[in-house]
């Protein structure tokens, strides 16, 4: 069954209607690709002011190479996920380094490239160089299960596979890049989790209107378990500053700036934290303030953040890995959101 009316109806909707967004002005996959990799963090409103805040320190990917780490995170500091932003710069290195400065016209190159997966490497391959490859997000799952009543949870291999095998074959090989915008930017604007169905292109052969089942799909098939953790943030203030610390390993927030921290298995009372100060960093401490439980959410777990106003004991010696930053420059520090709204409210 042929599947060009699918294309022949949304193409001309998107000319007409889609957004002015920068990256869409040229066929660069430098920029491209830092909108792709920006955009899966956050909306389209608050993502472009933190496109053009890269794109005007790093005009080139080879600017992005050279920058440090603690650059790249300052600059990334409130989108979360900051292990993307070191992808980010690996990438980049990877293009100097191994394409001499130029992303690879090739899906397979663009995938060997860290942290970009197969949605991604579509997304530019497509858009900067024409490839005939889909790509299937978010909004593309929606649109996709709606139009066509598919039923697969859209998190199963199963259903990954399915939607993956139907974009493909809708995608026009001629425009590949157009239609790969024209379909995210109906489920972004129009096929949305509450949809304006009078407004979509698409509506006169969309199975899940003329069932009823629009509020059913897309179908997931599991929600993933929240894990819940109590942090307490040591603020504690010395002559010249306030201690931090750069949080290190695999867990959350890898890299970036903290007050000293002591997580806990359930909330502490002020008796509970004079004890754990005691094992783990002596006698002698004074209470002044405490500020909290502020929560913060990711995606798979909720931070209790709890801020303690503590005087250290005379001649009290620091951790070996705390240093003392000077509070009038903090901003110079690249710290997780719930630190940075309670030291620079």
């Amino acid at each position: 069954m042929s599947t060009t009316w699918f294309s022949r109806a949304l193409l001309p909707w998107y000319r007409e209607h889609k957004r002015p967004l920068p990256w869409r002005a040229s066929r660069d996959p430098y920029r491209i690709w830092l909108s792709e990799v920006i955009l899966q963090q956050t909306r389209v409103d608050q993502g472009t002011a933190y496109w053009h805040r890269f794109v005007e320190h790093y005009p080139l990917v080879q600017d992005l190479a050279g920058a440090s780490e603690d650059e790249v995170l300052r600059l990334w500091q409130g989108l979360g996920y900051y292990s993307r932003a070191r992808n980010l710069r690996t990438a980049a290195r990877q293009v100097v380094e191994r394409h001499q400065g130029r992303f690879p016209a090739d899906h397979g190159a663009l995938l060997a490239l860290k942290g970009v997966g197969d949605y991604t490497a579509a997304a530019i391959g497509s858009m900067a160089f024409g490839l005939a490859e889909p790509v299937v997000d978010g909004n593309v799952y929606r649109v996709l299960a709606r139009v066509f009543g598919i039923a697969t949870p859209i998190d199963s291999t199963a259903g990954r596979k399915e939607f993956r095998a139907l974009a493909a074959s809708l995608l026009p090989t001629d425009e590949p890049g157009e239609y790969n915008q024209a379909v995210m930017e109906l489920g972004a604007l129009v096929c949305t989790p509450k949809p304006a169905c009078e407004e979509c292109p698409l509506r006169s052969r969309c199975i899940a209107r003329r069932t009823d089942r629009i509020t059913e799909l897309p179908v997931k098939a599991g929600r993933t378990k929240v894990r819940e953790r109590h942090f307490n943030f040591l603020h504690i203030r010395v002559r010249g500053g306030v201690f931090l610390e750069k949080r290190t390993g695999k867990d959350i927030w890898q890299g970036l700036y903290q007050l000293p921290l002591l997580e806990s298995d359930e909330p502490l009372s002020r008796r509970g934290l004079q004890t754990r100060l005691k094992a783990e960093l002596g006698i002698g401490w004074t209470i002044e303030a405490v500020h909290g439980p502020v929560k913060h959410v990711l995606s798979h777990q909720l931070i209790q953040g709890v801020f303690w106003a503590l005087t250290p004991p005379p001649r009290f010696k620091a951790q070996a890995d705390w240093l003392v930053a000077n509070e009038k420059e903090l901003e110079r520090y690249a710290l997780p959101r719930l630190v940075e709204r309670y030291l620079l409210p």
